[in-house]
C-alpha cells in the first residue's frame, strides 16, 4: 500500500472496520481490538496514526511488530489470522497496517486469565470494541456449528411477536420482563428465533436489541 492509499484510508476516520493507534498499545488493549475485528467482519488497525488522523509513524517498526506478534500470540483465543505491512512516510518513520479478516472461527476471546486461557469475547460497534453479550457469543458459535434449529411457537413467542409488532424492538431484559422469564431463558429464546430467521439482532454500545426479520 502506498502513502497516498494510507491517507485515503485514514480520511475515512475510525469506524467499525478501522482503528488508529500512535504505537502498539499494551498487549491486552491491542488484542481486544483485533479480537473485535475478527468477530465483526474484519478490519484494519493502523499503528503510527494519531486519533485525529495525523500520520506520525513509528521509529522502530521491527520492535513494534515484535510487540504486535507477542501480544496477539498470547492474548487471542483461538489464534487469529492477520497480516501486517509497513508503509514508509518519512525516511525514518513508518506506519504499520495490520489487516484482520473476518474470521471463520468465531467467536474469538481476549485472554485475561493466563492460567486457564479464559476471557471475554469482543465485537466492534461503530468505532468501539465492546464486550460481546452472551447472546452475541451464542450466535457466533452457531454460525460454525452447521446445526439446524427447531422450536415450538408457544405462548412466550407469541407474546414476543405481538410486542414487536407494536413497539418494533426489544432487549433481552425487556423480553424477560414482559414474558416473566429469567434473563438466561429470555436470551436463549431470542437466540433461537434469530437463528431461525424470525428475528434480527442489532448491536449498540448500550446493548443488543432484536427486531422482526423482514425479507427485502
Amino acid at each position: 500500500m502506498t502513502v497516498e492509499e494510507i491517507k485515503r484510508l485514514v480520511a475515512r476516520g475510525e469506524g467499525r472496520h478501522l482503528e488508529f493507534k500512535r504505537r502498539v498499545p499494551e498487549p491486552e488493549r491491542l488484542a481486544k481490538e483485533v479480537v473485535a475485528f475478527a468477530n465483526s467482519g474484519g478490519g484494519h488497525l493502523l499503528i503510527g496514526v494519531g486519533d485525529d488522523g495525523t500520520l506520525v509513524g513509528v521509529r522502530d517498526s521491527e520492535e513494534e511488530e515484535y510487540s504486535l506478534r507477542q501480544a496477539l500470540g498470547l492474548n487471542c483465543r483461538p489464534a487469529i489470522q492477520w497480516v501486517s505491512e509497513r508503509i514508509a512516510i518519512t525516511p525514518k518513520r513508518e506506519v504499520i497496517l495490520v489487516t484482520v479478516p473476518d474470521s471463520p472461527r468465531k467467536p474469538h476471546y481476549l485472554v485475561t486469565n493466563v492460567e486457564d486461557g479464559t476471557g471475554p469475547a469482543y465485537v466492534r460497534i461503530d468505532d468501539m470494541s465492546v464486550e460481546a453479550s452472551p447472546e452475541s457469543v451464542a450466535l457466533m458459535r452457531s454460525e460454525n456449528s452447521g446445526e439446524g434449529v427447531r422450536f415450538e411457537f408457544g405462548e412466550k413467542e407469541l407474546l414476543l411477536m405481538r410486542y414487536l409488532e407494536q413497539y418494533g424492538r426489544v432487549t433481552v431484559d425487556g423480553f424477560a420482563q414482559i414474558a416473566d422469564l429469567d434473563r438466561d431463558r429470555a436470551g436463549r429464546l431470542l437466540v433461537t428465533l434469530t437463528r431461525a430467521g424470525v428475528l434480527d439482532q442489532y448491536r449498540e454500545a448500550r446493548g443488543d436489541f432484536y427486531m422482526i426479520h423482514y425479507d427485502a
